[in-house]
């Protein structure tokens, strides 16, 4: 049976997605996925693929955390942006993101790289390309996967309760145009890698996140 990512991806956010998708462009995505799966180490596990939407119901969304493209290596993406399963050395760039939390909100950094308590919680962990062949990176960019996560932000944006999209570095940076609706928050900031020293580190993005939702009557994310 020919992969079908539509019907892999949660109903909710199938629905919520649809009336920005073009047909035409998610079959030659499907048609591309399906042959790099088949010929190449391709991460995350296809299991995987949509663990974003299925730890976060779409109604349940409230903040977007924006990464570009998955971890490459072997054991390392698992479909969650800048996370990696437990017992899995945490990345560089996650290593900043903690270092950032503990310097902003005074959390401890946790032993381990998996942000799934923050999914659960109604933060969407998306990569604007939802795949990568191992040892490769960016890939998988420009073959239709920007289409479909940028359908995701497009969704969120015709939310009517508040929806804070953060947006680090500057491939992030250009979907700042897709939130249109003025009672969502986006806030921007450099990349969280080692490699740009600047713009990352003082950004106070938890505290902004917390904020932002206080002010609509939200509760805060549990960090932590």
């Amino acid at each position: 049976m020919a992969l079908d990512l539509m019907r892999l991806l949660p109903p909710d956010w199938r629905d919520a997605m649809k009336p920005h998708l073009d047909p035409g462009t998610v079959a030659a995505l499907n048609e591309f996925v399906e042959g790099e799966y088949a010929s190449h180490p391709v991460y995350p596990p296809l299991p995987d693929l949509f663990s974003a939407f299925r730890l976060c119901p779409f109604e349940a969304a409230r903040v977007l955390i924006l990464g570009q493209d998955p971890y490459h290596r072997a054991g390392q993406a698992h479909g969650l942006s800048f996370s990696v399963r437990q017992g899995v050395t945490v990345p560089p760039s996650l290593r900043n993101v903690f270092k950032e939390l503990r310097d902003d909100l005074g959390v401890q950094p946790p032993a381990h790289g998996d942000l799934t308590g923050w999914a659960s919680q109604g933060v969407l962990l998306l990569n604007a390309v939802l795949t990568v062949r191992g040892g490769a990176p960016a890939s998988h960019a420009g073959r239709g996967w920007e289409h479909v996560t940028d359908a995701a932000i497009k969704a969120l944006d015709a939310k009517d309760g508040r929806v804070v999209f953060v947006l680090w570095g500057a491939y992030a940076r250009k979907k700042a145009g897709l939130v249109t609706r003025a009672h969502h928050v986006v806030l921007e900031a450099g990349h969280p890698s080692p490699m740009n020293p600047r713009g990352f580190l003082g950004s106070r993005p938890f505290s902004g996140v917390d904020k932002a939702l206080a002010d609509a009557g939200l509760a805060p994310i549990r960090w932590a």
